[in-house]
């Protein structure tokens, strides 16, 4: 299965993400903003990166931003998350080059069909 990397700054929805990809078999990372992130990237590679948009130090923007910058990874698969569900924020996600973007809270199925999408190219 996958490593997935998940950037986010709420414990609660880093329980939840680790639970739910754990049962389909994945192995889950972890980083508490965007900064991390890029560092775990840069020390170990991923297969997909979950990102939220509001974190401190760096935002999911200005991480996305900095990924899709790099060689390396520009073909990463990025799942934006978002707990404003402004329809400007899923605009950003996309133009900085979010390959899907999820408002919180999901529902689990709509993670399982965006991760097979993603996972299957």
């Amino acid at each position: 299965m996958a490593v997935i990397l998940v950037a986010d700054d709420d414990p609660v929805s880093h329980r939840m993400l680790e639970y739910m990809l754990g049962r389909l078999g994945h192995t889950v990372l972890r980083a508490m903003n965007g900064k991390e992130a890029l560092d775990q990237l840069d020390a170990a590679p991923a297969d997909l990166l979950i990102l939220d948009l509001a974190m401190p130090v760096m935002d999911g923007v200005t991480a996305l931003r900095k990924l899709r910058a790099d060689a390396r990874f520009t073909n990463l698969p990025v799942i934006m998350l978002t707990a404003s569900g402004l329809e400007r924020d899923a605009r950003t996600a996309r133009a900085e080059g979010a390959s899907e973007f999820l408002t919180k809270p999901f529902r689990s199925q709509e993670l399982v069909e965006k991760l097979d999408s993603l996972l299957a190219h």
